[in-house]
């Protein structure tokens, strides 16, 4: 039988000259491989009586556990070396000055969300945010805007189709909010729910921004846009209110009292009387044009029963604007699409 110490010293040896992981595998096999010399004689081993077949077995099994623990003790070794090769060549010369990084900035729209609730708030109104998945009623019905209503055509919606493990319908139709109105409707019932009793009871004063969804998509319209709704009830709010609260805002939010604007008789289901609302500015780009910018109204007495209000006592205004529109006609933007672009050249303007 060949000297087992010299066989481990051969493989200490060659493991310990490999210069990386493929040479150090290349020399295992030779030693520990399937035609490995240790695994040679483990196989001769049959052939041997069963005392000497004993003190062989412990002697190879002795030999393989040192050349094993070599082999690892180089891995290990190698290991450690490309290790502190790769941290030198990744090394950072902390000496160095500093590269400059870009400060971030606020979207266009969200400077112009700002603006709108601070403006707000400065008179007395809440902000008022809630769900973009809405209900069927929130969303139409109980804005006096009921199943098969001709104004529903209007809107052309993303319905979300909501099942249970049985494939069943969830309840009421589920869909994208198409406008911030939904929350008018839950916040006056939270209010009246809240001050119920209340003599006289609060005047709910509140704007809900937020994002809004529709099937249309050109220059001026987007699938997903933002919306900014406002809601004042009391028991004496009458459409001079209404008149002086938007253009009073508008003057601010342009910061020009060279604006003209006027209230063109219009249609909505859930206010009446109803008007559009223009702006026409008198310098500037845009001198002597009138464009649209808000739908507003008296609350129809329905959709204030639908507050949980009594509509004999209660009376007020809303009105929705498109965040979108005021931020085009603030920073003379002539195309809405250039908003979600994510083209950093045209928001870098903003900042």
């Amino acid at each position: 039988m060949p000297d087992i110490d010299s066989i481990v010293a051969r493989a200490e040896a060659e493991f310990a000259a490999a210069a990386d992981a493929a040479a150090l595998e290349n020399a295992k096999a030779r030693y520990l491989g399937k035609a490995g010399e240790l695994t040679a004689l483990l196989k001769q081993l049959g052939a041997a009586a069963p005392e000497e077949r004993k003190r062989q077995g412990a002697a190879i099994n002795d030999a393989k556990a040192r050349i094993e623990a070599a082999l690892e003790a180089r891995r290990a070794g190698l290991a450690e070396a490309r290790l502190n090769s790769r941290l030198a060549q990744e090394a950072l010369d902390v000496t160095l000055p500093g590269r400059g990084s870009c400060r971030g900035g606020l979207h266009p729209i969200t400077r112009a969300w700002q603006r709108v609730e601070t403006i707000f708030r400065s008179i007395g109104f809440e902000v008022a945010d809630g769900p973009e998945i809405e209900n069927d009623w929130y969303n139409f019905t109980a804005l006096n805007n009921p199943e098969n209503h001709p104004a529903r055509s209007m809107q052309d919606t993303f319905y979300v189709d909501l099942k249970d493990g049985n494939g069943k319908d969830g309840g009421l139709p589920l869909l994208l909010r198409t406008h911030t109105s939904p929350m008018q409707v839950r916040y006056a019932r939270m209010w009246a729910q809240r001050h119920r009793g209340a003599s006289p009871m609060p005047a709910i004063k509140v704007i809900a921004p937020g994002r809004t969804y529709r099937v249309d998509s050109d220059a001026t319209h987007s699938p997903m846009f933002h919306q900014v709704e406002g809601l004042w009830i009391d028991e004496d709010v009458s459409f001079a209110d209404l008149k002086g609260v938007y253009v009073d805002f508008l003057r601010r939010f342009f910061e020009s009292d060279e604006l003209q604007v006027r209230f063109r008789p219009s249609y909505f289901p859930f206010t009446e009387p109803s008007a559009e609302i223009d702006l026409q500015f008198a310098s500037g780009p845009l001198e002597g044009r009138w464009l649209e910018l808000s739908g507003a109204g008296q609350v129809h007495p329905q959709v204030v029963r639908n507050f949980g209000l009594d509509p004999e006592k209660y009376i007020g205004f809303a009105f929705g604007s498109g965040l979108e529109r005021l931020t085009m006609l603030r920073y003379g933007i002539d195309d809405l699409r250039l908003f979600f672009d994510g083209d950093l050249r045209f928001l870098r303007q903003f900042n």
